[in-house]
């Protein structure tokens, strides 16, 4: 098998229905073996019954409680079998190639390598949550003090948004987010997934630090294009990095 798709679903029913239906049809014509495998974190809205009934090619894991998106991770990724894992957020659409592209990419390089993709909006422009710089004490401080809301894109005020970069061509980064992030099942089972300790948020900067410190580098890949509905929904990430 050669990819392992990880997708947790929590009462996003209909973003989780939407992304599996974009997935199996990007996925359609391709020559990649793989699997998709869910875990449903014990949503009240249906999610488990609906992603059954329309697509029973999928593996669902049903929780009986909420795990987080860590410990779902881990979960998902023990049950599955392909030589790379794809952790894809269920507000996601999966663009033309992108999966093809992003493995491709993972492939090409030498060593080890953490890669994802360039995010989108909606409306197609640019989601720049596909990846950030290392948190530092002074980036907590402008999330904290406003200033990183205050002057988006600054180099000073808002060190983590890796400045003007349009996620347009290959580069090395400090996180890759784990809305969409690839990796070899090796490095995986080296570092020991996600620290469990992290119920939701954080955990994917923390995985990408861990990785970096065994020589492994992340990367993004420019041609792999997804559209990313959580960036405009979810809180912003400078809040995600306080409450850590």
């Amino acid at each position: 098998m050669d990819l392992s798709i990880l997708i947790i679903s929590y009462n996003t029913r209909r973003h989780t229905l939407q992304c599996l239906g974009s997935l199996y049809q990007q996925m359609h014509s391709s020559d990649i073996r793989f699997e998709v495998i869910v875990v449903d974190n014990r949503s009240s809205d249906g999610s488990d019954e609906a992603i059954a009934r329309q697509f029973p090619q999928v593996r669902l894991i049903r929780s009986s409680q909420n795990l987080g998106f860590a410990r779902a991770n881990n979960l998902a990724a023990e049950a599955s079998v392909g030589q790379y894992l794809l952790l894809l957020n269920p507000d996601t659409i999966v663009l033309p190639g992108a999966i093809q592209n992003l493995l491709n990419f993972a492939r090409a390089q030498v060593g080890q390598v953490i890669v994802g993709g360039r995010t989108l909006f909606a409306d197609g422009s640019l989601n720049p949550a596909s990846c950030h710089a290392r948190p530092t004490l002074w980036s907590l401080f402008c999330a904290a003090s406003g200033l990183m809301s205050l002057f988006r894109d600054s180099r000073l005020f808002d060190p983590e948004a890796l400045g003007g970069w349009r996620r347009d061509r290959a580069r090395e980064v400090d996180i890759v987010s784990g809305c969409f992030l690839m990796l070899r099942r090796s490095l995986w089972d080296r570092l020991g997934g996600f620290d469990p300790q992290f119920f939701m948020y954080g955990e994917d900067a923390d995985l990408c630090l861990r990785a970096a410190a065994v020589g492994a580098r992340c990367l993004i890949c420019p041609d792999a294009c997804i559209i990313h509905h959580g960036g405009a929904s979810e809180p912003a990430r400078e809040d995600k990095m306080v409450r850590l």
